[in-house]
């Protein structure tokens, strides 16, 4: 919440600050003087306002990269409950590894970006091949594993093993730009080197774990995108951002790019409580099932439009009735419309199905 003006922090005097920003004359990367403390007062903080998330009580290092790779552009409130029925089907590696793809992508069905669940089912392979089923506690064998980039290896090898490998996801690349003051934009790469380099600065050669959690809860829950809380920062003191009056305008990230308008139009055909899918084979949505592509937009208005982003685009999905195409295509197939909440079907066109479903039930009652 917003600070009302009889409770705004004062601008902290230079000498009360513990920890500030220096930049030598040959070294390249910035550097925070006095980390200990910093890493003291964060320690004392975590301990008390850490919230205990599923994935916190285990060292488990294969439910830790589940975790993760769920976490990954999905809120903490939304994964829990993914989270939690992922491994009840799917316990460890060597379920997954033997699972089909199609009922890998069913249990992952509505939390989107389904890469991540196809890299996770042949990371699992892999790892059955090729490490006896054991996630290897090396950070380079773990980062060779497909979809597994510099973040989820160290994220890893931190939470499962203790290992003092330094982290940088969203949360902490706020925290440490603020506090280094950092006004390089923290996507680009200069701005990623000096994050990563003051993470690998910090990070302790014991008590990783504890020390990488701390840094991405204070992100997550105090040192927010907009309005951080920074009456309740427990490392305010060595943050020169706050220290320069500059907290709102930090971190800087590279202009956006400007959103493509996409025009998408597919068929409604339903017959005998039956509807008709179309099964994807591309890059952007292998293995799933959603409404029949039409090439060209009906000389009619569609039963309903609705809007969705894409990457760097905006779709317009509009959707029409039409007949049974003759002959079916060989990727087209009838599903019960009883039955599809075990089909994996892109999130978009699912909720199109049950808004589409939902309207044709009411004006079947009026």
């Amino acid at each position: 919440m917003e600070i009302e003006k009889s409770e705004r922090l004062r601008t902290p005097m230079r000498s009360e600050i513990h920890s500030t920003l220096i930049v030598p004359r040959n070294h390249p990367q910035p550097v925070i003087r006095n980390p200990q403390s910093l890493r003291r007062a964060l320690a004392s903080w975590f301990h008390k306002a850490a919230r205990d998330l599923p994935w916190r009580s285990t060292r488990d290092p294969y439910a830790i990269l589940v975790s993760e790779i769920m976490l990954q552009q999905t809120q903490v409130a939304t994964v829990i409950p993914f989270y939690e029925r992922w491994l009840a089907r799917f316990p460890d590696f060597a379920s997954l590894a033997t699972a089909d793809e199609s009922e890998v992508l069913s249990v992952w069905q509505g939390l989107g970006y389904y890469s991540r669940a196809r890299n996770l089912h042949r990371a699992a392979k892999l790892v059955v091949e090729k490490h006896g089923g054991e996630m290897p506690r090396d950070p380079a064998l773990i980062r060779a594993l497909p979809g597994i980039g510099r973040y989820t290896a160290g994220a890893v090898a931190s939470f499962a093993f203790d290992l003092p490998e330094p982290l940088v996801d969203a949360n902490v690349a706020r925290v440490l730009a603020r506090q280094l003051n950092l006004h390089t934009p923290i996507d680009s790469t200069a701005g990623q080197a000096a994050l990563w380099s003051i993470a690998g600065s910090l990070v302790p050669k014991e008590g990783a774990r504890s020390f990488n959690g701390a840094l991405m809860e204070l992100g997550a829950l105090v040192c927010t995108p907009r309005l951080p809380h920074c009456e309740r920062c427990p490392i305010r003191k060595c943050c020169a951002a706050f220290a320069n009056g500059t907290t709102a305008s930090i971190p800087r990230k590279k202009p956006r790019r400007k959103q493509a308008e996409l025009a998408e139009h597919c068929a409604w055909t339903v017959s005998h409580g039956r509807i008709l899918l179309e099964h994807q084979t591309g890059k952007r949505w292998s293995g799933l099932w959603k409404l029949p592509s039409l090439p060209a937009a009906p000389d009619a208005a569609p039963l309903l439009a609705v809007e969705y982003p894409f990457t760097h685009h905006r779709v317009t999905l509009s959707v029409f009735a039409q007949p049974t195409p003759s002959p079916v295509r060989e990727n087209l197939a009838w599903h019960p419309l009883a039955s599809l909440a075990g089909v994996p079907l892109t999130a978009p066109h699912r909720r199109a199905i049950e808004r589409l479903r939902g309207a044709i039930h009411l004006r079947g009652k009026s």
